[in-house]
């Protein structure tokens, strides 16, 4: 397990880092108008409403960007390792920031991945995982 700078546990994205207690993957969804957005925001950024809500997603989808770290930034650190944007289906251009575990010569743009959860303390962070057929 990589060693990890945690989160804070703020009021509008808490459930972002804590709902993969379930295995579910959850981001935020403003109920007005149907936009999900990432990160949580306190109102929607399409159309202005405070009517944002956490809501499932499937917890798959494909590489849109990555980039290989071979800097060790913490003591422990394995490196390289893979730092990776995960767009997500539900809309287009709905990206997830994460990590993806598997050995770096398998990133590549457009990868199918889907979600892990690695629990830290009261934490569970959204890593990814290519899909397996």
């Amino acid at each position: 397990m990589l060693p990890r700078k945690l989160p804070m546990l703020e009021p509008e994205s808490a459930f972002f880092w804590t709902s993969g207690q379930d295995g579910k993957l959850r981001i935020q969804r403003c109920l007005a108008c149907g936009t999900w957005q990432h990160p949580p925001l306190p109102r929607c950024a399409q159309c202005g409403s405070e009517d944002v809500s956490p809501e499932p997603v499937s917890g798959r989808g494909v590489l849109a960007s990555f980039t290989i770290n071979n800097e060790p930034w913490l003591p422990g650190l394995e490196v390289p390792f893979v730092f990776c944007a995960v767009e997500l289906p539900e809309q287009r251009r709905l990206y997830v920031f994460s990590n993806l575990l598997a050995d770096v010569a398998t990133a590549r743009i457009g990868l199918p991945v889907t979600v892990v959860f690695q629990r830290h303390e009261d934490i569970w962070l959204p890593l990814f995982t290519p899909e397996t057929a």
